[in-house]
Order: C-alpha cells, then sequence, then structure tokens
C-alpha cells in the first residue's frame, strides 16, 4: 500500500515539476511595433448569448488592429434571442472605417454543432488566417497585433494563446480560476517540454490552409466539444514545429466565471466528456496520473476516517501536492496578474481532490447538457 502511494506520487511530482520547468522555457513575447501584414478572418459562433455579446462587441469595437486587415463571421447557432439583433445594431454604428462582418447560420451536420459552425464559417472566409473565439469572452486591445506580430516573427501554423476568468469575486468563482491558472500552467508548460497536449478554442489561431489539410475536424465530428484539442492534435501530428504557443500578455482573452456548482459541473463534464478519445497519449496519461493523485488522496482520508491508517501519510502526500500544484499555479498567477487570487489556494486544494474525481465518474457514466442542448455518452 504503502509503495503505490509513494510511486503515484511521486509520478505525479515529476510531471507537475516537468510543466513548472516547461513554463519556463516558452519566453514571454513582447509586442513591438511592426507594421501589420496579416489578414485574419474571425470566426465567432454564438447560441443565445444576448447577455454576453455587449462586452465582447465593446471589445472587438477597440481592437487596435486595421479594420481593412480583418473580418469577422458570427455564426448563429440557432439563438431564439436577441444576439443577431444586437451583433447588428452596434457594429454598424456609423464610422469612419466600417466593420467587415457578417452574420451567418449555422447548417447542422453532425453532433457536434460548434464545430460545424466554424467549419462553415471557414469555408466563407477570405483570409488565410483564421482566428477562433467565444461570445462570452473580452479581446484585448492589441490581441491581433499580438498574432500578427507573432507570425511574422515565428512563422508558425497554429498557434495557441491565453485565456482567463476575469472579475472573479466569492470562493466558487476564484475556484474555477485557481482551476482555469492550472490549465494554462499545464499548456503552457506542455509546450516548453515539447508535449503539447492542451488548447482554448477561444483563443486560438491557424492557417485556413492547415485546417483544409488535416481534413477540419473528420474523424472527431460525432464528439461534441474538442474543436480546440483534436484540431491541435492533428496539427502536432502534422507538423510539431510549426505549432507554438503566443505567451503574450497583450493576447490574454478573458472570460467570465460561471455563477453555480450545477453549472460549473456540467462545464467540466464537458470538458471530461472529451479525453477518453485523445489520440494523444500524453494527454491521456496526464488524466490519469492527475486522476490517480486525486483518487489516492480521498482513498487515504476515507481510510483515516475509519481507522485503518494513520493521519501521518494522508498529511505528508497532501503537503506534497500542494507545494508542488502552488508552483506551477503560481507562475501562472505571476503571468496572468492574477496573484491576489491566490489567498483562495488552501481551501481550493482541500476542495479539488473530490470535485475533480465527481467530474470524471459523471464524465464516464452521464449525459451532459450544453447550450439547452442534451449529448448523450
Amino acid at each position: 500500500m504503502i509503495f503505490i502511494c509513494i510511486g503515484i506520487t511521486l509520478i505525479y511530482v515529476m510531471l507537475i515539476m516537468g510543466f513548472s520547468l516547461g513554463f519556463d522555457r516558452i519566453k514571454t513575447f513582447e509586442l513591438g511595433q511592426m507594421k501589420p501584414t496579416t489578414r485574419f478572418s474571425l470566426i465567432i459562433p454564438f447560441r443565445n448569448e444576448e447577455k454576453m455579446l455587449p462586452a465582447l462587441l465593446a471589445s472587438i469595437a477597440t481592437l487596435n488592429y486595421p479594420k481593412d486587415y480583418f473580418e469577422i463571421i458570427f455564426v448563429d447557432d440557432d439563438s431564439e434571442d436577441r444576439s443577431v439583433h444586437l451583433i447588428h445594431s452596434i457594429l454598424t454604428i456609423p464610422e469612419s472605417t466600417p466593420m467587415d462582418f457578417r452574420v451567418i447560420e449555422n447548417i447542422i451536420t453532425s453532433h457536434s454543432p460548434k464545430k460545424d459552425a466554424i467549419s462553415l464559417a471557414i469555408s466563407q472566409a477570405k483570409y488565410d488566417w483564421i482566428v477562433t473565439t467565444d461570445a462570452d469572452c473580452v479581446l484585448p486591445k492589441y490581441w491581433l497585433d499580438s498574432f500578427d506580430e507573432f507570425i511574422q516573427k515565428q512563422q508558425p501554423d497554429f498557434i495557441v494563446a491565453p485565456i482567463t476568468y476575469a472579475k472573479c469575486q466569492g470562493f466558487l468563482q476564484n475556484f474555477q480560476l485557481l482551476d482555469v491558472l492550472s490549465l494554462q500552467g499545464a499548456t503552457i508548460g506542455g509546450f516548453g517540454i515539447k508535449k503539447p497536449f492542451l488548447c482554448n478554442g477561444a483563443n486560438m489561431a491557424y492557417k485556413k490552409e492547415l485546417f483544409k489539410m488535416l481534413n477540419g475536424f473528420q474523424g472527431n465530428s460525432e464528439i461534441a466539444s474538442g474543436d480546440d484539442v483534436f484540431l491541435l492534435e492533428k496539427a502536432t501530428e502534422q507538423n510539431a514545429s510549426k505549432v507554438h504557443y503566443l505567451k503574450c500578455q497583450d493576447a490574454i482573452v478573458y472570460t467570465s466565471a460561471l455563477n453555480s456548482w450545477a453549472d460549473l459541473i456540467q462545464q467540466r463534464v464537458r470538458w471530461a466528456a472529451k479525453s477518453s478519445v485523445y489520440k494523444n497519449y500524453f494527454g491521456r496519461l496526464v488524466g490519469l496520473i492527475v486522476f490517480s493523485q486525486n483518487v489516492l488522496l480521498v482513498g487515504l482520508v476515507l481510510l483515516f476516517l475509519t481507522g485503518v491508517v494513520k493521519p501521518q501519510p494522508l498529511l505528508y502526500m497532501f503537503i506534497i501536492k500542494l507545494g508542488v500544484d502552488f508552483l506551477l499555479i503560481y507562475k501562472a498567477a505571476h503571468f496572468f496578474n492574477q496573484k491576489s487570487h491566490l489567498k483562495h489556494y488552501f481551501l481550493s486544494s482541500l476542495c479539488y481532490p473530490l470535485f475533480g474525481i465527481h467530474v470524471v465518474l459523471l464524465a464516464v457514466f452521464k449525459d451532459f447538457r450544453w447550450k439547452d442542448r442534451t449529448y448523450k455518452k
């Protein structure tokens, strides 16, 4: 028993320490004063986002990038609210340089409406570089400038960029923030050790030619989510040297944390549901190691409560995990300028193992809801 505990914990420590070292290997990209040369097609799928769209549209209006160098394709996924009206009313305000945008209706051909939306938009895109984000996001002023300069300097085919939560208040939202910071830390760390396995479609860019070469989402179009990770897997398999992480503070996209545990669990179940079909074996291994460590901690708690084991093994394991996790999350919090939220770290660490196990079990055995739709296992 003790050797199993030591073995799992040692592997977990090596994994997280590897991510921490990899995090530092990805150098922060500083935005300069280069003349824009890249033209972008920005794709934004949406469904019933009336409440969130105004913030996104306001941030689009303040983008620094030349307006004649990008287009925006909004894809309406059968919205039943005033989302479409909001887009037209806000973005058609008379300006000296009109915004190049259009709203198209999604055509659902698979079990993944979002993948259908992106594929449809790409088929109508005018420009060679595709950038994707979500309707509940806020874009930084120099967002496209960051992509452009990175493209000019690094010549990538596929770019993963940072995302975090903004304006988090209370324990629930800060719990989510620390979870996302850990995911961003692992994402950047994975790139740093040349094992990219995570990304987020709310802040991602790639060549249209690459998307077509990879046959888009073919092969995973029946899986509801994963428009980001599965494409990353394909791009990495095609040419890993052309897949880069843009570690730039001017490229950070912000979104909002959820307001209820029920919504959070549904979101995380959706994220976890796709992991069973990952082709990236490193990603599956990471998930297994993290899950095993959480099971170990919860198991030791139960064994302690029933008097089977003494408290020392549980205390040692928890302190080790607490310390190694904090190192990675601290690095991410420092990059995102969110260190003030680390005051919630200890309590979040107590809750996370049970939360993580609960999410994985639901992802394996339960259906989930997303955008008012139910998706079957």
